[in-house]
Order: C-alpha cells, then sequence, then structure tokens
C-alpha cells in the first residue's frame, strides 16, 4: 500500500522553493509513495511542471478569505461595515487587537477558519512547505488529519518578518522541522532555542537529470551577442541584489569590458531597476528577461554565473548553476560556504557591488581558473540518497 504525502503550498509561482518542491518530488518514487499538492490559490508558472501522477488540490474558500488574511485589519473591517456586516466587521478589528497584543495570530486564524472542515484523507505525513508562512502553518497543525508533520524553513529567519511567539508556539506542534542549510538551522534555533530536539538540515534536491533534460528546451540567448555573458537569475527584488549587480556592471563597462549581463526573472523591484539601468547609461547591457520557468539553455550559454542576493536559506539557482558546472561569484549569504568553496569551486564576496566587480574581473581576465572552477565543480557528487532519506525515515 502507497504511503501518503501532502504539500501543502501557496501556489506554484516560479521560485526557489516551488522549484525545490519539483525536484524534490522528482526523486520521491510513485510507486510507492501517493503525493498530493495542496495550494491556496490555482496561480503560478510551474503549474504544469508538476508530473501526472501527482494529486493537485486547492483550498476551498480561500479566495473568498484571502484578503481577510492578508489586507490590512482597518481595511478588512472597513469593507465588512459597508456590507452591513456589522458582527464580522467587529469581530475582525477585535481580534486583531487581541492578535496584536498577543504577538501572535493564532486566535484570528482559528477564527477565519472555523467553518473549514477538517482534511481526513488518511495521510501519511503533512508538510507545511512553503515556511515560513503563518497561516499554512498553522492549517497543517490544526486543519489537516496526518499521522506525522513537517514543517519546512526555506529562509534565513533572522533577515525576515519572522514572528518569534507564534512560531515557539505552533512549531513545536509538529514531529520535525526540516531547515535547508545548516547555517539557517543555526539561525532558526537561535530565535527558537526550544526546537533543537526536532530541526534537522535537508538541502535543497537538485535533480542533474531534470536539469540537463531542460538544457535542450527553450531558446536561451537570441540576441547574437559574440562577447562575453554573465547570467543571474532570481526574482526582481531587494533581498536577490539585482542592484550590486547592475552597479558592478557599470565598472565593468568603464573599464571597456565587453559583456551584458542578464536577469531571468520577474519582481516588484522592476521599475526601480530599469530607473537604475537608466541612470547607468546601461540600456542593451543590463538586460531584463522576465520570468522563464526553464532557466537552464541560459545558465547553459552563459559564461559566469552571479548571485548577488543579501540573504537566501540555501539558493536553489545556485546549486543548479553548480550542477551545470559554471564559474561562479557569490555574496556571502546563509548558506553560500555549504554550496562553494570560495577559490576551489568559485568565488564568495562580500554583499557588495564593488566585491562583486572585482570577482567577475577576476574571472574575466582568468580564463584558466573559470576552467579549473568548472572542473571542480564536475567532480561534485549531487546524490539525492542521503537527503531523501531523511523523509522517507519519517513514515
Amino acid at each position: 500500500m502507497k504511503k501518503k504525502i501532502v504539500f501543502m503550498m501557496i501556489n506554484m509561482n516560479v521560485g526557489g522553493t516551488e522549484k525545490a518542491l519539483l525536484n524534490m518530488i522528482s526523486e520521491i518514487p510513485k510507486d510507492k509513495y501517493d503525493i498530493t499538492i495542496l495550494m491556496l490559490e490555482e496561480y503560478g508558472g510551474f503549474l504544469n511542471f508538476i508530473p501526472k501522477e501527482v494529486h493537485i488540490e486547492y483550498l476551498k474558500g480561500y479566495k473568498n478569505d484571502k484578503d481577510v488574511l492578508n489586507e490590512p485589519p482597518q481595511i478588512v473591517a472597513l469593507n465588512f461595515l459597508k456590507k452591513g456586516k456589522i458582527v464580522k466587521a467587529f469581530n475582525i478589528a477585535f481580534l486583531h487587537l487581541i492578535s496584536k497584543m498577543m504577538k501572535d495570530r493564532s486566535v484570528f486564524f482559528k477564527y477565519v477558519l472555523k467553518d473549514y472542515p477538517i482534511i481526513d484523507n488518511g495521510f501519511d505525513v503533512a508538510v507545511a512547505y512553503a515556511g515560513p508562512m503563518d497561516f499554512i502553518s498553522y492549517f497543517v497543525v490544526h486543519k489537516i488529519k496526518a499521522k506525522k508533520k513537517v514543517q519546512w524553513i526555506h529562509f534565513d529567519v533572522t533577515k525576515i518578518a519572522f514572528n518569534k511567539v507564534f512560531s515557539s508556539k505552533i512549531y513545536n506542534k509538529f514531529d520535525k522541522i526540516f531547515v535547508v542549510s545548516h547555517e539557517a538551522k543555526k539561525k532558526l534555533l537561535s530565535v527558537v532555542p526550544t526546537l533543537k530536539k526536532k530541526t534537522e538540515a535537508f538541502s535543497n534536491i537538485v535533480s542533474s537529470k531534470l536539469i540537463y533534460s531542460q538544457t535542450k528546451e527553450g531558446n536561451g540567448f537570441d540576441d547574437k551577442f559574440d562577447g562575453l555573458r554573465i547570467l543571474t537569475v532570481g526574482r526582481l527584488t531587494n533581498e536577490k541584489g539585482q542592484d550590486l549587480a547592475i552597479r558592478a556592471l557599470a565598472r565593468l563597462i568603464d573599464d571597456g569590458y565587453k559583456v551584458k549581463w542578464y536577469c531571468v526573472g520577474e519582481g516588484a523591484s522592476r521599475n526601480r531597476y530599469e530607473k537604475l539601468i537608466e541612470e547607468y547609461h546601461l540600456k542593451d547591457k543590463f538586460v531584463l528577461l522576465g520570468t522563464d520557468a526553464n532557466p537552464y539553455p541560459y545558465m547553459k550559454q552563459c559564461d559566469i554565473y552571479v548571485q548577488p542576493s543579501r540573504h537566501e536559506g540555501y539558493c536553489i539557482t545556485l546549486a543548479e548553476a553548480r550542477c551545470l558546472h559554471k564559474a561562479v561569484v557569490t555574496t556571502n549569504f546563509t548558506g553560500a560556504k555549504e554550496q562553494i568553496k570560495d577559490g576551489k569551486t568559485g568565488l564568495i564576496v562580500n554583499v557588495d557591488g564593488n566585491d562583486i566587480y572585482i570577482a567577475v574581473k577576476k574571472l574575466i581576465n582568468n580564463h584558466d581558473l573559470c576552467e579549473y572552477f568548472s572542473g571542480n565543480l564536475a567532480k561534485e557528487n549531487f546524490d539525492t540518497t542521503f537527503e531523501m532519506k531523511k523523509l522517507y525515515e519519517l513514515f
């Protein structure tokens, strides 16, 4: 009889957490495990990448409660008042006040979910995979029936909005907590030390087979540029640090290098980055390619891969670039040293545009160093057996 696992997500947007889930699912034998992905909303460029053997379900009712959960409470309460729902408006305002005083939204979540039935589909394991995400953590604990429950942490919790009070209480109800890097695990335990006995590092899975196969699909670069191509993959947000890359490229261009820097990804900072590109006179030199669910043709074709992030939990795009044996420059975010050996498989620098510039310039001027890094990366073992064993041991 197959074991049943449910992974709960927000959606399948094109992002590192979603990609990590797809990679891990690709490694799970479908003849032994029955897999369900439960999403809050039907959205995302990775929806079509979910294997056909995987069940896809959406949380009924979330569409009606999305604004209640995410909009400012005063706006929500006012909207209910306008509709004549005075009691509901009062409850929202009151419960928000209580949650704020207690620094814990559990009582608010309980009210919103009071009419949601318990999901009892015979699951062996229920996973709050999109973490930290308070609503999903609460839902998995209180609304999904399963023999064991797992919380997954994908970020450095000291760098994001993280509710210590809520997490101290709700995370202790899980049987296991997986964190995507050893350093991110230390950061979590520094904030919530009571979780030590049930917390374990679980590196994001990188499916070499899947990556290699997808490098043959899609078009990759089509601008016929005959200079050196630098690539960054990630959402256009402050945390991903594309502004640092823009400043680094400006200096490379001033030095006379024939280079272009490409970014695959989309996000809230696009307008700001477009203005910065214009300010540094980098139009057609710093290219925002937008979202692409398959960035691997670009990765395969680029000369240097740069990860300029201000903070990460593990950074799966860096792992993918390693898998394709690219010469890499990465900032020293949480988990970077677990992926790159500085001076042996790549260069690790401070979160600083000037330091990125110096490192990239070093690689441009030293082709042998690029070959050295590539050769060492080719010797690395991307075997997933050890990590997957941790998941299977939960049954």
